[in-house]
């Protein structure tokens, strides 16, 4: 049997992801493909859309076999702890064959050399990111300059300021950090590019879709840009718990802020003396989670890594990966499956170096004490976004704790 890997957000499942799916099977010849997704909390700093059972479901029935959640402290990480996370679980798996992912540029070998010299970095390199960081510029733009002027080309400038060509670069940095022998596989993007606000054409990006459904663009209007059964999806959601936004969180956030104020921020990831010193003189002009993220913003700080580093300390993630990034993770959770693939489900549970979680219940018996108590914190992080997602909708929410496994 072979098996394709698929890291992802579904945020939401949308055509280009049914195409990169339905792309890499046939160019991969896989039988199967596993994506590892995130849970309710997301990459970009904040919530997403919707919750991650209704997300699993859609990627299932988009053309996905099994779901496997990326945990908290992965999902909302920097890329380069995004990717290292996912790649693990997948390695851990003993099972996958290729790890595919789309790029603006498509052009896998120019992308592992520059993945090789970024995990090498070269005394040259170095000082040359030393210098752009010295001037001021923010992490992303400092390393595409000194790596442009290292190898003397500009395209490595421009393939480092597309996200998807970061994220495949950080998927290959990390496959070559644990030596995995998954190969990687690269689809061109053919949408708008993935922070383009453009919601015309087959393709748009998720960004694009979240933003007319948070502004009440109507479904109907959304659909040549959606699978039938992600639409279909969407507007169940829409009528149980309503869409999230980062803003929802707004009260929550405030007041952890405050309860944190005195001890600073610093124990956080990511969060530098400056930054937390930041934060404090700033939190009297708190209005809401993306304006302070806005006000928190700098040349040298980007919206993204405010946004993650504010997540983190509502979620009181405090373990977050950062630099020093763990060597894997310990359990892998399945959110669902098709039941066309059940052995699939039997292989990976059969020859995984971690504990695959199908049963809640069966965790603690599974798990060491340590790793059960962060098992029971992700569950946590997903009840609590559940819970304001509900309040939103002024509805029950669903209970994290007793929901099934998504089986179609």
């Amino acid at each position: 049997m072979k098996i394709n890997g698929i890291i992802a957000e579904y945020n939401p499942f949308h055509n280009g992801h049914k195409y990169l799916l339905d792309t890499s099977k046939a160019i991969s010849g896989a039988d199967y493909t596993i994506a590892i997704m995130s849970g309710n909390f997301v990459q970009r700093g904040g919530p997403a859309l919707t919750d991650k059972h209704t997300r699993t479901e859609m990627a299932l029935r988009g053309g996905a076999d099994l779901i496997l959640e990326l945990p908290p402290y992965y999902a909302t990480a920097s890329a380069e702890a995004f990717a290292y996370g996912a790649v693990s679980i997948l390695n851990s798996l003993g099972t996958v064959d290729t790890l595919s992912f789309g790029s603006e540029c498509g052009d896998l070998g120019l992308l592992t050399s520059i993945a090789s010299l970024l995990v090498t970095e070269p005394e040259e390199y170095r000082l040359l990111l030393r210098s752009k960081l010295n001037l001021g510029m923010n992490f992303p733009s400092a390393r595409a300059t000194a790596l442009s002027e290292y190898l003397g080309s500009d395209k490595s400038f421009q393939i480092l300021s597309s996200p998807n060509n970061i994220l495949g670069i950080e998927y290959l940095k990390a496959l070559n950090r644990q030596e995995s022998n998954i190969r990687p596989l690269t689809i061109t993007r053919s949408d708008n590019g993935y922070h383009s606000e453009d919601i015309k054409g087959e393709f748009c990006s998720a960004s694009a879709i979240r933003k007319a459904l948070l502004s009440s663009v109507p479904l109907s209007e959304l659909s040549y840009a959606l699978p039938e059964s992600s639409a279909c999806l969407l507007s169940s959601s829409q009528n149980r718990i309503a869409f999230v936004s980062e803003n929802d969180f707004s009260e929550v956030l405030y007041y952890r802020l405050l309860s944190e104020r005195d001890r600073g921020y610093e124990k956080y990831p990511d969060v530098s003396e400056e930054l937390s010193d930041r934060i404090k003189n700033k939190l009297s002009a708190f209005r809401d989670y993306s304006s302070f993220c806005d006000i928190l913003k700098t040349k040298e700080v980007t919206y993204s890594r405010i946004s993650r580093c504010l997540l983190h300390i509502m979620l009181d993630l405090v373990d977050a990966p950062s630099k020093d990034i763990p060597p894997a993770i310990p359990y892998v959770r399945v959110l669902g499956f098709r039941k066309e693939a059940e052995n699939l489900l039997s292989a990976i549970c059969n020859h995984s170096s971690i504990p695959v979680i199908t049963k809640l219940t069966d965790a603690k018996n599974s798990l060491s004490d340590k790793d059960y108590l962060r098992f029971q914190n992700d569950l946590r992080i997903s009840q609590f976004y559940l819970g304001i997602a509900a309040q939103k909708r002024k509805s029950v929410p669903i209970n994290e704790y007793t929901h099934p496994m998504i089986i179609i």
